[in-house]
């Protein structure tokens, strides 16, 4: 088998937690460091093991980093090779690619597996929320199975919703969710605001969702990227499920927030910081792969302009094709400058005030940076908690995935965030909701309570893996049962009290 298993120095055999991380950064760094964190805190070995991606190229350079860094954590990485993905219909979106990927890369993490687990006994297996299909192999091998959602428990409980709706639907008539749904905690959605996938029954990815939920009911437990009082409704409301045997129990362990230690350290971007005043500058960026369309970057370039403040902007390849996503595109060398489609004469008429930078930041630096007041945000569920780790509210602006609901949380609820509603029945944002958003945001009354709150939060994120933190308990108590279980005596995890 050609996977690449790094091996950390030789020890005592510990009991062996093996983690299966889908091949994207918005998994495979929060996975990453709860690998660390089971290693160098909770006296666990670790392996993480994902995919060579949607093609041959295996995984790009920021993963390939990320799992560098774990080797030197003591965490063995392993990369199965990629999968053949023939006769997936012509046009099949990512997300359906991706499940098929890893169902049929099973066989190879089966044999990968019962290799770990001839060296050392096996504690438990950590797939993430794309990889249930891989739970089976808990079973097999007489381990826990565990599902790692690296995203809010808002989501989770909202996929449980539309799982329950469909209890007893049999596959082409599943039901239409409601056009509005409450959740728990006081978070409200709206039909237009729901994860994608799940607007429409009719969607073949839908089919997947839910087939992929109902997988879920198979695990031990969930282990979730969040902390108590981000999210304290939703622990609550899950809590009860747990304990009435409805759904598996959800331990809010996070946040899991990636070091700035692998980030470039004479970046130009931190040089400009350093020149600018404490708490002047608002920072944007959409992530890894979010894209405006043409007419969008404009009005927000406009919207920076018109607005006076001083801005860090990380400027990605406008969308041609109306998605909000370059995820498996491939762009001519003549296309790759995405400085060159903002509007004539913005850098220029800007350049006293604001930086803007092609592609990348080094984002955990920059949002602690003493400089940075704001982050215009796609909200990410990673960027949430880096914005969040670093007490920097945000302009929630979201743009495909699950990124609605998460917006919908730090709006609603966790109050780390204003959202500005689009102007237009077609979604744009013009340049007087960016400007008046960021204003509110840096000076105005609601901006203010905004600020106090992600302050709180800060600090509440700061403590939540102190030794008698919320997640720093509910992780210690998963763990005394998985090891536990690589000794004999499985038991089936129950909710623990994390208030």
């Amino acid at each position: 088998m050609e996977s690449k298993l790094a091996t950390s120095a030789d020890a005592p055999p510990r009991p062996h937690v093996v983690l299966v991380a889908s091949p994207s950064a918005g998994h495979l760094n929060p996975m990453a460091e709860l690998a660390r964190r089971l290693v160098a805190r909770l006296g666990l070995a670790a392996t993480l093991v994902t995919f060579t991606g949607l093609s041959a190229a295996g995984p790009d350079a920021h993963s390939t980093a990320a799992l560098s860094s774990l080797r030197d954590a003591g965490v063995d990485t392993a990369v199965l090779p990629a999968a053949p993905l023939e006769g997936l219909p012509a046009g099949a979106r990512v997300e359906t690619a991706l499940f098929e990927l890893i169902a049929r890369s099973v066989p190879r993490l089966r044999a990968l597996l019962r290799d770990i687990g001839s060296a050392a006994p096996l504690a438990a297996l950590v797939p993430d929320s794309f990889a249930a299909a891989v739970l089976p192999l808990a079973t097999e091998l007489g381990v826990p199975g565990y599902l790692f959602f690296p995203v809010s428990l808002c989501l989770l409980s909202f996929v449980r919703r539309a799982v329950e709706l469909n209890d007893g639907a049999a596959p082409g008539e599943y039901r239409e969710l409601p056009d509005a749904l409450r959740l728990p905690g006081g978070v409200s959605l709206r039909r237009e605001d729901y994860a994608d996938g799940f607007q429409s029954s009719k969607e073949p990815l839908y089919a997947q969702l839910i087939e992929e939920g109902r997988r879920y009911r198979a695990a031990d437990g969930f282990l979730v990227n969040t902390f108590y009082e981000m999210e304290p409704g939703n622990v609550e409301e899950l809590r009860q499920a747990a304990e009435q045997g409805t759904f598996p129990p959800a331990y809010p362990v996070g946040p899991f927030v990636r070091s700035s230690c692998g980030e470039d350290a004479a970046s130009p971007c931190i040089e400009w910081l350093d020149r600018q005043p404490t708490g002047s500058v608002v920072y944007v960026s959409f992530g890894s792969a979010g894209t405006l369309s043409v007419e969008q970057t404009a009005e927000l370039a406009a919207g920076l302009e018109d607005g006076g403040h001083r801005f860090l902007w990380v400027v990605r390849m406008p969308s041609l094709d109306g998605e909000h996503s370059d995820l498996g595109k491939t762009r001519a060398d003549d296309e790759s400058d995405p400085l060159a489609w903002l509007p004539e004469g913005f850098l220029d008429r800007t350049s006293c005030r604001g930086l803007a930078v092609a592609s990348w930041a080094p984002q955990v630096r920059v949002l602690s940076h003493p400089a940075t007041a704001v982050f215009v945000s796609h909200c990410g569920w990673n960027s949430a908690l880096e914005s969040v780790a670093s007490g920097v509210p945000m302009v929630a602006w979201p743009l495909r995935a699950e990124q609605r609901v998460n917006a919908a949380v730090l709006s609603e609820k966790a109050g780390a965030a204003l959202r500005p509603r689009a102007a237009r029945a077609d979604g744009l944002i013009g340049r007087e909701e960016v400007a008046a958003a960021v204003r509110e945001l840096m000076e105005g009354e609601k901006g203010r309570a905004v600020r106090r709150r992600t302050g709180d939060l800060r600090q509440a994120a700061d403590v939540a893996w102190a030794p008698e933190g919320s997640s720093r308990r509910a992780m210690e108590e998963v763990a005394g049962r998985w090891k536990a279980a690589a000794f004999g005596g499985r038991a089936r995890g129950a909710m623990v009290n994390v208030t």
